[in-house]
């Protein structure tokens, strides 16, 4: 199903909730709302994209706040996607296929996507054609990979959060969970996977490190689930972020943050 179709559907199950609690019939709601009972039957069948004047007038009938049939939630428009953000290190590309695993959608990494369109890899890209157009394949890519379904995990690249109308979108269309570690950690990591560019001919790379999360945390920390990956297994935070998403369907204690001792 669609984004716009689930708005429509959840929209037609709002209005036809509202006037069964009113005691209305189809017919009677339509007489007093001066609309076509047509208009009535396929906007409870969410089929119908109303205009807001029609949409005032059901809404008046039924003595509703305009606002309380047309304040969809957000988490329709989300779906089951879920993003993972975070400095390289975090564990976005470890945990991000797993979680994917479990829930039986597919695993997405936008960096991937990025040199593809790039033709590429991303250290090429921006050796040769600089961070301008890094950004603007990031957010051609994103967007191709949003309208792929809305049941996905994705793991972004922890630049993201320097585009705040990039990373506003990203946290429009989903869940996301900010993958966090301590920097030492992160760099650890990185090392350990093979990857030596973070210190090669740089002495300073841990500092340089500290200094790109103490600037980047305040936005990480917008995203809808913080979870601390610092001593903990990829497992264990593949089950924290389910626990702390409800992907379970137990409630949660808090959405924020997924450690007791988080800070």
């Amino acid at each position: 199903m669609s984004a716009e179709q689930a708005l429509l559907t959840e929209l037609g199950q709002r209005l036809r909730r509202a006037r069964e609690e009113a005691g209305l019939s189809v017919s009677e709601l339509a007489r007093r709302a001066e609309v076509s009972r047509r208009t009535v039957t396929e906007a409870e069948a969410g089929r119908a994209n109303l205009s807001i004047l029609r949409l005032a007038a059901l809404a008046r009938v039924l003595r509703r706040p305009l606002g309380a049939l047309c304040d969809l939630s957000l988490g329709i428009l989300r779906g089951e996607r879920i993003a993972l953000i975070g400095l390289r290190g975090a564990g976005k590309s470890t945990v991000g296929p797993a979680l994917a695993l479990s829930l039986e959608v597919p695993f997405v990494e936008l960096d991937r996507r990025i040199e593809e369109l790039a033709g590429m890899t991303l250290g090429e890209l921006f050796d040769l054609r600089g961070a301008a157009t890094y950004r603007r394949l990031e957010r051609e890519a994103l967007e191709r990979v949003l309208a792929e379904g809305q049941r996905q995990v994705i793991a972004v690249g922890g630049s993201i959060v320097e585009d705040e109308e990039l990373f506003a979108r990203l946290r429009e269309a989903s869940r996301t969970v900010w993958l966090r570690a301590r920097p030492e950690e992160h760099l650890e990591r990185v090392l350990a996977q093979g990857d030596l560019r973070p210190s090669a001919g740089r002495p300073r790379a841990l500092e340089e490190l500290r200094t790109i999360l103490r600037e980047r945390e305040p936005r990480y920390a917008l995203a809808e689930l913080v979870i601390d990956t610092s001593g903990r297994t990829p497992a264990e935070v593949e089950a924290a972020v389910r626990e702390g998403l409800d992907l379970d369907g137990r409630s949660s204690a808090s959405p924020r943050v997924g450690r007791p001792d988080d800070s």
